[in-house]
Order: structure tokens, then C-alpha cells, then sequence
């Protein structure tokens, strides 16, 4: 698929098929693209924990806000990604290269998710990316130890409908140029 179709037919996508599946080898593909984003002094600090079993989906739609655990509903994934701290934007030594500190994790944590859902949707898959939740169940879940800041989850499945593409700004709104 071309970049440009890819990245016009990607949406958040709020409704997914009921009954689909998605193999282990897709899911690693898409971790996979989302390992070949830039990092901070390549540091590669991201991290994903997939739900794939009915058990451990449950739990991390335990989760979710009632409104995400319904846009979620039907996906067979769901992705919780996260982020060593006090690695991307620090010196060796543990101090901060500049104000943002452990921003940078969440900077390439971003750069990271954007490459797997990009990747989802050249599969023929769609996401949700869900900031909402409660993070200590989904500590509990996975056993994600506190060296890393847990950041989103994402829903992986087919969509039901094809959602309508939201209005984007103006260049002229968000650049400037001198």
C-alpha cells in the first residue's frame, strides 16, 4: 500500500467486527514497525505488553473508562505500550540533557506507536490509541515493573464501518514560516 493511502485511510477506529482474529505474526509486525522508529540515542525504550487471550483482554478492559471499554469492544488486541524512564534525555550519569527530562521517552514512545499503527493499517487492520486509563491495573496485568511509565493503550481489529475523516488545520494554523 502507498504511504499516502496509508496514512489517508488511517482513522481511530471506535467500532470493530465481532469475530475477528488476528495471528501472533501480524502482532509481531506491527511491534516490529513500531521498532524502527527514531530514538533517542537509539535507546529504544519502548515497550508492549499484548493482550491476545479472552482472560488477559478482560483485564485490560477492566482498564478502560466504560466509554473506551465500548469503542474497544471486538478488537482481538489490545496493545498496552510503555517506556523505560530516565533513559531517553539523560546523560549516562542520570541527569537531563534539557527541561523535558523523560519527555523524550514519551516523545519516541509517540514516534513509536505512530509507526505500528501506520503498519496496522497497511495489514488491513485499524487502531485506537486510548490515553484513559487506569494505570495500576494495567501494572497489575502485565507485571510492568516501575522502571517504566505506562503510556496508552491500543486497540487492534478490523473495522465495522468506515469512520468519516475528521477536519485537519489549515498548514497556515499550525506552521510558520520566516
Amino acid at each position: 500500500m502507498e504511504f499516502e493511502k496509508v496514512i489517508s485511510e488511517r482513522r481511530s477506529v471506535r467500532r470493530y467486527k465481532a469475530g475477528t482474529s488476528i495471528d501472533k505474526k501480524t502482532v509481531e509486525a506491527v511491534i516490529a514497525a513500531a521498532q524502527q522508529a527514531p530514538s533517542w540515542k537509539n535507546s529504544q525504550t519502548g515497550r508492549y505488553y499484548a493482550a491476545v487471550t479472552p482472560q488477559k483482554l478482560e483485564q485490560v478492559r477492566d482498564a478502560l473508562p466504560e466509554f473506551n471499554r465500548n469503542n474497544s469492544k471486538n478488537a482481538p488486541v489490545l496493545i498496552v505500550t510503555a517506556y523505560e524512564k530516565g533513559t531517553a534525555g539523560f546523560m549516562p550519569d542520570g541527569t537531563q540533557v534539557n527541561e523535558l527530562g523523560d519527555g523524550w521517552g514519551a516523545y519516541d514512545l509517540g514516534l513509536q506507536n505512530a509507526y505500528l499503527v501506520l503498519k496496522a493499517r497497511e495489514l488491513g487492520y485499524d487502531t485506537l490509541i486510548m490515553g484513559i486509563r487506569d494505570e495500576k491495573k494495567l501494572r497489575e496485568a502485565f507485571s510492568i515493573p516501575d522502571t517504566q511509565q505506562v503510556a496508552a493503550v491500543l486497540a487492534l481489529g478490523v473495522r465495522e464501518a468506515d469512520p468519516t475523516a475528521p477536519q485537519r488545520k489549515n498548514i497556515d494554523e499550525i506552521a510558520v514560516f520566516e
